[in-house]
């Protein structure tokens, strides 16, 4: 419940944070807008046309928050792509939108512009409001682990930057040496770099591109925390830009369908809560037989014998033998970390060994009804008494 409820946030403040922006771009479209059309000046244009892309693309996650969850029989994963196919059309009508008013820039006569000192004070004002709502923004998307708010918070800070251009521009034509062409081209590179971005981003998801290696390495670690996993035997995932598709699999400790049912949604649930934007997690659980056994013993010393304590027992035997002839594969001799902890040492150390990935438990100690035992039958493993101080003796090699 705590970690729907945490994605639920998630999205609520990127839709919150999706409206602040698309207001503040009607804003700034409608300031740049008024300017152009008295001005003439280009750069002023191009400066409307970087807002304009930012203003459509605002509108574009917000459509993308309100499709994505709405799915269906003939849309499983919901209508996650309409937001990118949008972005698609936005970055080809962007790119085209920057080729004509870069070759106005560049070929076409010098137009003549206005600059009145009433438009420096707008500009001034327009560089300020991105600015502030960049800084606003930044926090909140850092507060709400939105990389969406905070890739938006960031643009608002370019937008700061090519809009003082355009305050350059029209300040020089009272200097004899106009930058307006100059000013410009400068943010038609700006409005091209976003529009490159959004085709190949949308052409990423569109696609199905992978995840990083980061990612599935982090999902990956998550699975394999989990006591009952043995192993992670793969993991794979797709990216669909805020929205992450994830499958694994996996061999459990445990066959009775029960505690199957039960661990496989928990360990759902901690991916999509310590990895961001993770949408859906697909496990597909393995037979659980392996062809080798692997035995922890608690030991007297590191030659043996086997210890009639199990918490305070100063070493453990990690004994890997085959289940075929029960031949011995490999044995290795661990000192216990939690022999000096004062309280809860047997369940610290039985914690321990699940994160040895060991299989069965062999204890001198009466360990049945006590906190190591309910940690050895949650995660699967078989605990077992033994009567004999000899190792081999006590798994079965003698």
């Amino acid at each position: 419940m705590a970690e729907k409820a945490a994605v639920q946030d998630h999205a609520l403040g990127e839709t919150k944070g999706g409206w602040y922006s698309l207001l503040v771009n009607v804003v700034l479209v409608s300031l740049h807008g008024l300017l152009a059309s008295i001005s003439g000046s280009l750069a002023v244009s191009a400066e409307v046309v970087h807002n304009l892309l930012d203003l459509l693309g605002a509108g574009a996650v917000l459509i993308g928050i309100r499709l994505a969850g709405r799915k269906s029989r003939t849309f499983p994963y919901g209508l996650y792509k309409v937001e990118n196919m949008v972005a698609l059309g936005l970055g080809g009508l962007v790119l085209l939108t920057a080729y004509e008013i870069g070759k106005d820039a560049l070929f076409s006569p010098p137009p003549e512009i206005r600059a009145e000192p009433w438009m420096l004070t707008v500009l001034v004002l327009t560089t300020a409001i991105p600015l502030l709502f960049s800084h606003f923004e930044l926090g909140a998307g850092r507060a709400a682990h939105s990389p969406a708010l905070v890739a938006d918070a960031r643009e608002y800070r370019v937008h700061a930057l090519t809009t003082g251009l355009v305050f350059l521009a029209l300040a020089s034509q009272w200097t004899g040496l106009p930058l307006d062409r100059i000013a410009a081209l400068v943010i038609v590179l700006a409005v091209l770099k976003m529009g490159w971005d959004l085709l190949s981003d949308a052409m990423r998801v569109l696609l199905d591109a992978s995840l990083d290696a980061q990612t599935l390495l982090q999902v990956r670690q998550v699975i394999e925390a989990d006591p009952l996993v043995a192993r992670v035997n793969w993991v794979t995932g797709r990216n669909a830009d805020r929205y992450r598709f994830v499958e694994a699999g996996l061999t459990l400790r445990a066959t009775d369908q029960e505690r199957i049912e039960t661990a496989v949604p928990r360990i759902e649930t901690g991916v999509r809560a310590r990895v961001p934007r993770i949408e859906r997690v697909l496990l597909q659980v393995e037979p659980a037989e392996s062809p080798q056994l692997r035995y922890a013993i608690p030991l007297v010393a590191a030659d043996g014998p086997v210890s009639s304590h199990f918490g305070e027992a100063p070493y453990f035997a990690i004994v890997t033998v085959q289940r075929e002839d029960h031949a011995l594969a490999e044995q290795r001799i661990i000192a216990n970390p939690f022999r000096a902890v004062e309280r809860g040492k047997g369940i610290r150390v039985a914690e321990w060994l699940v994160m040895q990935k060991v299989d069965v438990v062999v204890s001198r100690e009466a360990l049945q009804g006590k906190g190591p035992s309910y940690v050895f039958h949650d995660a699967g493993i078989e605990l077992r008494r033994t009567e004999t101080q000899d190792l081999h003796e006590a798994i079965g090699l003698a």
